[in-house]
């Protein structure tokens, strides 16, 4: 089992919802800056939300292209990603990775890239049918 572990991925309709988990092992450490990607077929892989754990302050983003269909929480050291309104242009595979070093402004703020990340899980996938 890898650092990280999605799970939660499934076929849906357009409209439907699916929680997605991302399950923290022990052997990262306990702070760090989660954050959930999907990569569309032939498309780059983009950032969708971050939450930052194990930190007195609490700090979550999420893109403006899904917020207030999106919500990503946090339970000890399991992630979820909330999504409701499922659309078409939201199939792909879905990613969660960690970055230790980002801290509340960074993590918080959105400010992350792809290469930021040191490790990652091996996705769940989410499909979405009209």
């Amino acid at each position: 089992q890898g650092p990280l572990v999605e799970s939660g991925g499934g076929s849906v309709e357009t409209g439907g919802s699916l929680t997605l988990s991302c399950t923290v092992s022990e052997y990262i450490s306990s702070r760090n800056c989660i954050a959930w990607f999907r990569q569309a077929p032939g498309k780059e892989r983009e950032g969708l939300a971050s939450i930052l754990i194990g930190h007195e302050l609490r700090r979550h983003y999420v893109r403006d292209s899904v917020k207030g269909r999106f919500t990503i929480s946090q339970d000890k050291k399991t992630v979820y990603l909330q999504m409701n309104s499922l659309q078409v242009e939201d199939t792909g595979m879905y990613y969660c990775a960690a970055d230790q070093r980002a801290g509340p402004t960074y993590c918080g703020g959105g400010y992350w890239q792809v290469g930021d990340f040191d490790d990652w899980g091996q996705g769940t996938q989410v499909t979405v049918s009209s």
